[in-house]
């Protein structure tokens, strides 16, 4: 479903990413894990266009992307949450899971000004559409609120009701749990296991190893820009490369 190969990123000089080189298997989660500063939130942000990647290739179903705006990525299949919340406080909870529709939306100035019957009818098409995966993360009823009004974590969910409700052909979920407590961090580990049974591809870049080793099917592990390790979450438990990864910056912090 997506392949990176060599994927190397400079930032003054400083080396953020180095030919970093895995693949993602269609309908799995892939889980990005590694200490603050390994590089994988400039990955994801490579991987979906918000920045350029200095030198390698990345391949999703098979067709280059990199080079390509966001826009064009997003247009392609390639759908995403962020580490940090981006959504529009003053739009409804339903108008900002519609802004994830636009990149199925053929609407141009001209029909919005006619208002063609096509146009109303797709209107429609796509409001039901934004409706249905609102159900699937438990915000029906919540549909008409302001996003303001919202606890931290329902604005985590409409972000990846967002993500999702293009059908895209894999969603980057940048640390979905961030700032969570437990049982919320416990929901939304149940609903991204339903996102997968429902046949979905995601790429997960998460800090709570629990969660991981939980919802994962195939772990990589970046330390200072570079691949360290791959493979099944009990391989990566025990591999000794990550333990010192880990190990070593909390001794270096500590």
């Amino acid at each position: 479903m997506l392949k990176l190969n060599n994927i190397s990123k400079r930032f003054g000089g400083l080396p953020a990413l180095s030919e970093v080189t895995f693949y993602v298997t269609k309908g799995k989660i892939t889980a990005l894990i590694g200490p603050n500063g390994a590089g994988k939130s400039t990955l994801i942000n490579c991987i979906s266009g918000i920045i350029p990647a200095d030198q390698g290739s990345i391949l999703f179903e098979e067709k280059e992307i990199s080079g390509l705006q966001a826009h064009e990525i997003a247009r392609r299949g390639v759908a995403r949450t962020f580490q940090n919340l981006r959504v529009l406080p003053r739009l409804s909870v339903l108008e900002n899971v519609l802004c994830g529709l636009t990149v199925k939306s053929d609407h141009s100035f001209l029909k919005a000004m006619l208002r063609l019957p096509a146009l109303r009818h797709q209107e429609r098409f796509l409001r039901l559409k934004a409706m249905e995966s609102l159900d699937l993360f438990g915000l029906t009823k919540k549909a008409d609120w302001p996003m303001a009004a919202l606890p931290y974590g329902d604005k985590k969910k409409v972000e990846m009701a967002r993500a999702f409700v293009a059908n895209p052909g894999i969603v980057l979920l940048d640390e979905p749990v961030a700032g969570l407590n437990s049982e919320e961090t416990a929901r939304i580990g149940v609903l991204v296991k339903q996102m997968r049974t429902a046949g979905h591809t995601m790429l997960l870049v998460e800090h709570d190893m629990e969660l991981v080793m939980d919802i994962s099917d195939h772990v990589v592990v970046l330390d200072s820009g570079r691949c360290i390790a791959q493979g099944t979450p009990e391989e990566i438990r025990h591999n000794p490369l990550v333990l010192e990864a880990y190990l070593g910056k909390i001794g270096a912090a500590a």
